[in-house]
């Protein structure tokens, strides 16, 4: 199996982070979409989106998006409740990373982090900080009632979650003000088989 991505990148993170986890075996192959490597004729010929991550299965499938990609691997695991309330919630969280932090956390990072802070992107930037910190307090909230976003035990809505929130500092959020979140990337971060960004 191989795996297409670039583990600066939170999505791409994530889905090493999981098989790490899972200790699920493949090849890891970098892509810098900056370069226009996600742009080739072939790349394209087999994820039309040309996006990262990517993942070419064992039998010559083709899967992308972030957390379907962790939601196909987490099946017939623990990270992914049986019950089907709670796997609505793992997947409310999931829709909630893609439309209500990712758009703000991420988004801030790579202006500050890869773009350097042009002065043409410095509105867009503040404009991100309220809804980022939205996000950040409506996490905190729930993980000051619960050990996981849902409930006692990690699921991938943790995971997809965790990618970008630990290093939100890098696109200017201090985390210093969410003490829960704080807790949980700890107890992430000490857990067998975790890997950090490189």
């Amino acid at each position: 199996m191989e795996v297409y991505g670039d583990l600066q990148s939170g999505n791409c993170f994530k889905v090493k982070l999981l098989l790490s986890l899972l200790k699920v075996e493949h090849d890891w192959i970098h892509v810098n979409i900056l370069n226009g490597e996600s742009r080739t004729e072939r790349f394209l010929s087999r994820f039309p989106n040309g996006k990262i991550p990517a993942v070419e299965l064992d039998d010559g499938r083709f899967l992308c998006e972030s957390n379907a990609i962790l939601g196909y691997f987490a099946e017939d695991s623990a990270l992914l409740p049986k019950d089907t309330y709670y796997r609505a919630k793992v997947y409310e969280w999931l829709f909630f990373e893609q439309y209500s932090h990712e758009p703000y956390i991420a988004v801030a990072r790579f202006i500050q982090k890869y773009l350097g802070m042009p002065e043409e992107r410095k509105e867009e930037y503040a404009s991100l900080k309220k809804g980022g910190h939205q996000a950040l307090q409506l996490m905190d909230n729930q993980l000051a009632n619960t050990h996981y976003l849902v409930g006692e035990t990690l699921t991938i809505a943790d995971i997809s979650l965790y990618a970008y929130t630990h290093v939100a500092e890098e696109g200017g959020f201090d985390l210093t003000g969410y003490p829960h979140i704080q807790r949980w990337c700890h107890q992430i971060q000490s857990m067998d088989g975790y890997l950090g960004m490189s």
